[in-house]
């Protein structure tokens, strides 16, 4: 009776569960076969050049954190599961981020965005860099301790690749010290993406000037107009030939607004010339600065004009 008893348990816990627990089989999933069983262990057997090695040293080799690639599959957990490329039968991984066999623009992006998503990057999407096919490895560099375009010092000449035109500004005699060390472009710049025109990191160049000429803010009692538009009607932000950043020098610049009526419609030469009035003595020197000093805005009762 006890031996029909357990076989009828058993029978019915087979029908149940599908096997015996103890005799169940554990069958391998299919990620399980396609990354290799040691990881990053399995990559540098072969891969132990002084070019892939330094990537030890990085956030990216922590495997005690599991949302880094060495938590999780090591070096496939970026260049895809690769069982073919372990097993030698193909030269390279599923993913090749550099070389003349990297693989295409937005496999390789969206291999990065798996992580890198929020935060800066959350407007990467439709940003210029993406829409011209820019890759993140093409200013990014992993396999080092220290991203060079993470590096204030070398952080402009990553930029200046692509970007001649900034280049040749930075070398002027007025410019922000990029090449002296103490800005970078991306102190302005989100080169990831933003809300703001030319992947400003503020929504506007003012507020973004702001950041480091906080006094030009404001409020003042006396505005001048141009300043609160736009610091660039007045001011070329990576390089000029003139002082302070200037589109052109005074009296010529302020004379795009101010060539109405009174001294300031008065020429700055050909005063000895037939039918010429003299040049006014205002216009010498530095120009209308020389009284408009507070161009930027006034907060003296008397400051209407933006003098002393």
């Amino acid at each position: 009776m006890r031996q029909k008893l357990t076989i009828a348990l058993l029978t019915w816990a087979v029908l149940l569960f599908g096997a015996i627990p103890g005799r169940a089989e554990v069958k391998s999933t299919p990620a399980q076969i396609a990354f290799a069983e040691a990881g990053e262990r399995t990559c540098l057997k072969c891969h132990e050049e002084t070019k892939v090695t330094p990537i030890l040293q990085t956030p990216h080799a922590v495997k005690g954190d599991k949302h880094t690639p060495f938590g999780q599959q090591g070096c496939e957990s970026c260049h895809g599961a690769s069982p073919d490329h372990v097993a030698r039968k193909v030269k390279f991984p599923t993913i090749v981020f550099k070389g003349p066999n990297a693989s295409p623009v937005e496999q390789r992006n969206a291999q990065c965005l798996t992580c890198h998503q929020s935060g800066l990057r959350m407007n990467w999407q439709g940003s210029q860099h993406a829409t011209n096919d820019v890759a993140c490895t093409n200013c990014h560099t992993l396999h080092v301790s220290k991203d060079p375009v993470l590096v204030k010092f070398s952080q402009p000449d990553k930029c200046f690749t692509c970007h001649a035109e900034q280049r040749a500004d930075s070398f002027k005699l007025s410019h922000h010290p990029i090449r002296e060390g103490k800005v970078v472009c991306s102190d302005c710049h989100n080169p990831h993406g933003s809300s703001g025109p030319k992947m400003l990191k503020e929504f506007t160049a003012n507020e973004t000037c702001y950041t480091c000429h906080a006094e030009k803010r404001g409020p003042v009692l006396w505005e001048h107009e141009p300043v609160r538009e736009n610091c660039m009607n007045c001011h070329t932000p990576h390089g000029s030939t003139q002082a302070r950043l200037l589109v052109q020098r005074p009296p010529y610049l302020c004379q795009e607004c101010h060539a109405n009526s009174g001294h300031q419609a008065q020429p700055f030469a050909g005063q000895n010339l037939p039918g010429q009035v003299a040049a006014n003595f205002r216009l010498m020197a530095r120009g209308c600065v020389n009284c408009h000093s507070q161009i930027h805005g006034s907060n003296s009762p008397n400051g209407a004009w933006f003098t002393r």
